[in-house]
């Protein structure tokens, strides 16, 4: 099969690798525009373009593939596989393979449609994921299901690390399902509508800590923004508002009387906050705003403003 592969991050990456590694015909990658990152602004290829340069296949990174894809229909390409691209496919590609046009989506569709579902599905609290093969079609993730993988989320998982295992997964999945789709011999079902659930890109507010919500449910959160985009709340001491970013945290058999928010105590293996539930949620390790991210034992060595009684949060941003 002549492949064109359209995806962008590092999930992404990896099954275009995996496909490449196999001896698959991937003929042209096309992925997102390069972005600037950092203070500086400094122009990043994504990982995607980079897996490509590396196998020396060309790339094509449209701004808008729904008006820029005549470079991809010149390909003549067998199969068109997706994973993580960033943009709604238009009609004239999903149209043109003669074996259709495919997505590597990670979660057990109909569940979690949207850009975020690895995500969210930790956010949930929700102990299993998967990833899910489907023919694509114009609305989001609505396309019918060919085969599916899951796995299950464990407390100890974060974004990052259920990234990286669902990246394995589809890609081994996907490996498993294109003979069966050049064969012609694939299951197609149809989403069941009305199970469907949607996981939109993340914004701003999201990342907002609230610690008026049940322990679990600010635990869950936590880990759903760790590594990227990240926990945010706020320490406010006279004159001075510092926001701060918060990667990791513990559950802990503890409770206070406290109003939600506050520092009920700090130890060297954390800082213990009150939740919503009156229950206590220990902060491990969080980041300064121009610092470096450090555990909580590195920070109480120095000045610092996370004293018993001080509260977190606020209005938000």
């Amino acid at each position: 099969m002549k492949i064109v592969f359209m995806g962008t991050p590092p999930f992404a990456a990896t099954v275009l690798q995996r496909l490449i590694d196999v001896g698959h015909d991937v003929a042209l990658v096309v992925s997102q525009p390069d972005s600037r990152v950092g203070r500086k602004k400094e122009l990043v290829m994504t990982a995607v373009k980079q897996v490509a340069i590396k196998n020396e296949i060309p790339t094509f990174q449209p701004v808008r593939v729904k008006k820029e894809h005549q470079e991809i229909l010149d390909v003549n390409p067998d199969i068109i596989i997706t994973a993580a691209y960033g943009q709604i496919i238009p009609q004239p590609l999903l149209d043109a393979p003669r074996l259709g046009c495919i997505n590597v989506h990670a979660s057990l569709l109909p569940k979690y449609r949207g850009g975020a579902p690895i995500h969210q599905a930790i956010i949930d609290g929700e102990a299993e994921t998967g990833v899910t093969i489907m023919y694509m079609d114009l609305s989001m993730d609505t396309g019918d299901i060919i085969t599916q993988a899951s796995m299950t989320i464990t407390d100890e998982d974060n974004v990052g690390t259920v990234f990286e295992k669902l990246s394995h997964i589809g890609s081994d999945l996907l490996l498993e399902t294109l003979p069966t789709i050049q064969a012609g011999t694939n299951p197609r079902t149809p989403q069941v509508e009305e199970d469907a659930t949607y996981a939109y890109i993340i914004k701003r507010e999201d990342e907002w800590v609230d610690w008026k919500r049940p322990a679990r449910g600010v635990f869950n959160q936590i880990r759903g923004l760790n590594p990227w985009p990240t926990a945010y709340t706020k320490v406010t001491i006279p004159g001075v508002e510092l926001f701060v970013k918060v990667f990791t945290s513990q559950e802990l058999d503890a409770a206070s009387p406290l109003e939600p928010g506050t520092i009920a105590n700090t130890t060297k293996e954390g800082i213990d906050v009150v939740c919503g539930d009156g229950k206590l949620l220990r902060v491990l390790e969080l980041q300064l705003a121009g610092k470096r991210r450090m555990p909580i034992r590195d920070l109480l060595n120095g000045d610092h403003p996370f004293k018993v009684g001080t509260k977190l949060g606020g209005d938000g941003f």
